[in-house]
């Protein structure tokens, strides 16, 4: 958080530097604390009727929950920046129960707006390609795709000991951007473990199909901020890996969780236990897999996608909102 505070104070001293000579634009949208700093000051880079203002929260910071001194300082920093800000979008509806109504942080509109797959086109549920059925006597490996950041210990350390304690039962393909921050040990574990698949990143959203489709299941459990934003969002590869026909696997208690067991689909577990996981899988045929798998792909698209029609709607509700001076 000190060195975003940073950049955001370098940022600042550049800004008509970088921007000053910018036609003044209809709205300004920013995009997370930091950027609501930057784009107040931008705003005044214009004389007269100053851009609108859009505020857009798709993470929510474990500085700024509790009742703590610091938390409460930091939402009391957020609200005051929040003056003049037209409306705000946030990607989860426990973002909004959770945070924005418990806090009272605002008095403006809170819209939702879900971080769906963007798919211009309006699509046929299973124009991404046929449903996998495998065959019903092969025993073959259930395969788990963990794809995106990669940012979980407990989620490691449970594939981990999963695929350990059954080998050639489960195989584990991963791509995207192990945080290394966070997970020191990756590359080390996985080239200890011919069941956990490291494969780098990948090109989005180009190679999406081919990812998800070679899986059998989702993995959406994130416990990187247990209990707080992990629990609270809905996950871009809910959206990703359900449009490719993948069965999502989701942890109790969260809001992914909640969202596919609305729908009827995928698997809920407890967290991430090695011990649990076997269990639910365990109980997978071939032909289980390929009817959960049918489920998902019988599902309106809609749900997953973000259409033409979509982006326009979000063009309109930055549009808008009454400006304030702020």
């Amino acid at each position: 958080m000190g060195q975003r505070a940073y950049s955001v104070l370098r940022a600042l001293a550049g800004l008509r530097r970088s921007l000053g000579h910018e036609a003044r634009p209809d709205a300004i949208l920013a995009r997370n604390l930091e950027m609501l700093v930057l784009a107040r000051r931008t705003r005044r880079l214009w004389p007269g009727d100053p851009p609108g203002l859009i505020y857009e929260v798709l993470d929510i910071h474990r500085l700024m929950v509790g009742e703590g001194r610091r938390a409460q300082a930091m939402r009391a920093v957020e609200r005051a920046l929040l003056r003049g800000v037209g409306a705000v979008l946030t990607s989860s509806p426990a973002f909004i129960s959770n945070y924005f109504d418990r806090y009272r942080q605002t008095q403006v509109p809170v819209h939702l707006v879900e971080n769906r797959y963007f798919e211009p086109r309006a699509t046929a549920p299973n124009a991404v390609g046929p449903v996998r059925t495998p065959d019903e006597g092969t025993d073959r490996a259930v395969s788990i795709g963990w794809f995106g950041i990669l940012r979980c210990r407990d989620s490691l350390a449970c594939l981990d000991a999963l695929t350990r304690a059954r080998p050639g039962r489960y195989v584990v393909e991963m791509r995207g951007k192990p945080a290394l921050d966070v997970l020191p040990r990756f590359h080390e574990i996985v080239a200890a473990n011919p069941d956990l698949r490291f494969h780098g990143p990948y090109r989005y959203p180009d190679d999406l199909p081919d990812m998800y489709t070679q899986v059998d299941l989702a993995w959406l459990l994130d416990g990187f901020d247990a209990g707080y934003n992990s629990a609270w969002l809905l996950p871009n590869r809910l959206y990703e890996g359900c449009r490719h026909g993948a069965v999502p696997i989701a942890q109790a208690g969260t809001q992914t969780a909640t969202f596919i067991q609305a729908l009827g689909l995928g698997l809920v577990v407890s967290g991430p236990s090695a011990d649990e996981l076997d269990l639910a899988l365990g109980q997978l045929t071939p032909g289980h897999l390929a009817r959960l798998r049918e489920l998902v792909h019988a599902v309106d698209p809609a749900t997953w996608t973000a259409s033409d029609l979509d982006c326009r709607h979000l063009v309109s509700l930055v549009e808008s909102p009454i400006r304030g001076l702020g």
